[in-house]
């Protein structure tokens, strides 16, 4: 978040299994701000999800590393169905997070603006107040569609063979 009072802005990574600051203090001050607007805190032991993300992972990695041992294409598909959904699952529930977080305020906040509603971007960059919010993805975003990515590259290449072996069978 960059703010004219926060020229150094304050910032916050979502890890698979933890959330942090992006400087010591920063889940602190977000939280102190977030109080005058009647805001939740923050509390990163207290989100679920981030205990069990790791094992998923874990289980999509060892299955995405069966996959492309045993070669069978239906398996290849099966593995990008199920990445996909969990990517797609994923989004929601981060959304469904964040519209809470910006929604369901305390009625008795310091700060009221009527119709106001302070729902962090998903991903891009949203003004909330005085407050510009950016939301981008980190590397392990960028590794999931990269895995998924490689395995469409796959499917489409072991497709083309199937298609050669057929036309050649003929």
């Amino acid at each position: 978040m960059d703010a004219p009072q926060y020229p150094e802005g304050l910032g916050m990574k979502i890890h698979l299994n933890t959330m942090k600051g992006e400087s010591e203090h920063d889940i602190e001050s977000i939280n102190n701000l977030n109080h005058y607007i009647g805001m939740k805190r923050i509390e990163p032991d207290a989100i679920p999800e981030l205990k069990f993300m790791p094992y998923i992972i874990g289980v999509m990695i060892g299955l995405g590393l069966i996959v492309s041992l045993v070669g069978k294409k239906w398996l290849l598909i099966v593995w990008l169905v199920i990445f996909s959904a969990l990517g797609i699952a994923g989004m929601v529930d981060f959304y469904n997070w964040e519209y809470d977080y910006g929604h369901n305020l305390d009625k008795h906040a310091i700060i009221k603006i009527e119709g106001m509603d302070y729902q962090p971007p998903l991903v891009g960059t949203k003004q909330l107040l005085n407050f510009s919010a950016h939301s981008m993805p980190d590397i392990g975003g960028y590794c999931a569609v990269f895995a998924v990515g490689l395995g469409m590259v796959a499917l489409f290449i072991k497709s083309k063979k199937n298609t050669i072996s057929i036309t050649k069978g003929a």
